[in-house]
């Protein structure tokens, strides 16, 4: 696709994966509305904010119309609003389960829902799904964040089937350790180093945006080389 001039949504832009994809759209010339519910610290004259939790439905709405009314049609989706909540399934409270999944499941269908009609009409469009490593393995102390993530990556792989006739393309990815704050409400775990870098990962979502129309990237799974660091010889 050719990204000049035209308008992506991202979704979490506070920070990180999401914030480093806003930069990395903008530095390829396209027009970016990011929504999160809390504003990032930067300025552009083509990145345009709209308060939003993607888990509300009528939120949802609210921010896509009023991006299209202001910038026009959607080409590019990428939805990256997620959380985690770590802890033994028969201990985890029904609350933080369904946080995890209006939030890493729903948000996904809300806003792929809102922006596949009109790049039906435009005969092309491109939604980008983050995922995580913890959707295509189990992780220990992570049933909740795992399943929903799991359920990101059945729903792209349906969704792609469903819309690639339309000229769509949907591409679901699966990063291992990054280096941001997702790890801040996990005891024992810090972000550090050896992770990746979330401008790595925007770099990979502006890669398979670019791609010809006619190749389609449906899954990419990344991962820190050296999570531990260089081993000592």
């Amino acid at each position: 696709m050719e990204l000049k001039g035209k308008v992506a949504v991202v979704t979490g832009v506070s920070k990180g994966i999401g914030l480093e994809t806003v930069k990395a759209l903008l530095n390829e010339g396209m027009i970016v509305a990011g929504w999160g519910r809390t504003e990032p610290v930067f300025n552009h004259e083509n990145f345009h904010f709209h308060k939003t939790d993607v888990s509300n439905f009528e939120a949802v709405q609210a921010s896509f119309q009023s991006t299209i009314d202001s910038l026009g049609s959607v080409a590019v989706l990428i939805n990256n609003a997620g959380l985690g909540v770590a802890g033994m399934l028969h201990e985890m409270s029904n609350e933080d389960w369904q946080t995890m999944f209006n939030t890493n499941v729903n948000g996904v269908f809300y806003c792929a829902k809102a922006a596949i009609p009109g790049m039906i009409d435009m005969e092309e469009g491109h939604i980008v799904n983050i995922a995580s490593i913890a959707g295509i393995t189990g992780i220990e102390n992570m049933a909740g964040y795992c399943g929903s993530k799991f359920a990101v990556r059945g729903i792209s792989h349906s969704l792609f089937k469903e819309v690639r006739n339309f000229g769509i393309k949907v591409t679901c990815i699966y990063p291992g350790s990054t280096n941001t704050n997702f790890f801040d409400e996990f005891e024992g775990v810090n972000a550090n180093e050896n992770m990746m870098r979330p401008e790595d990962i925007a770099s990979s979502i502006v890669h398979v945006l670019n791609t010809h129309p006619n190749y389609h990237v449906v899954d990419i799974e990344m991962r820190p080389l050296m999570p531990k660091g260089k081993s000592n010889k």
